[in-house]
């Protein structure tokens, strides 16, 4: 999946700094519902990045089952916060 065309299609923007805190929960809302009933694990793993990237994604163990992606899922969420930290 495209990041600027999830962007775009849950948020309505593809510049998520921008909006408004009652935009972006909205946004966030219609992600998670997205998250919940996505079936292919591609999109699962993308919305959840997105949900990461607001601050509002389960943790890997809760969002996945699939081992494989769990461990994706904590990897990512590893050099995210590495990256993070590296910015400060």
């Amino acid at each position: 999946m495209d990041l600027d065309a999830i962007s775009q299609h849950f948020f309505g923007t593809t510049d998520i700094d921008t909006l408004d805190p009652d935009a972006l929960e909205a946004g966030r809302e219609r992600v998670s519902i997205a998250f919940g009933t996505e079936r292919e694990p591609g999109r699962r793993f993308a919305l959840w990045a997105v949900l990461r990237a607001t601050g509002h994604a389960p943790a890997p163990h809760v969002a996945f089952k699939d081992s494989r992606e769990i461990r994706a899922a904590e990897a990512y969420a590893a050099a995210i916060g590495y990256a993070e930290r590296a910015d400060d």
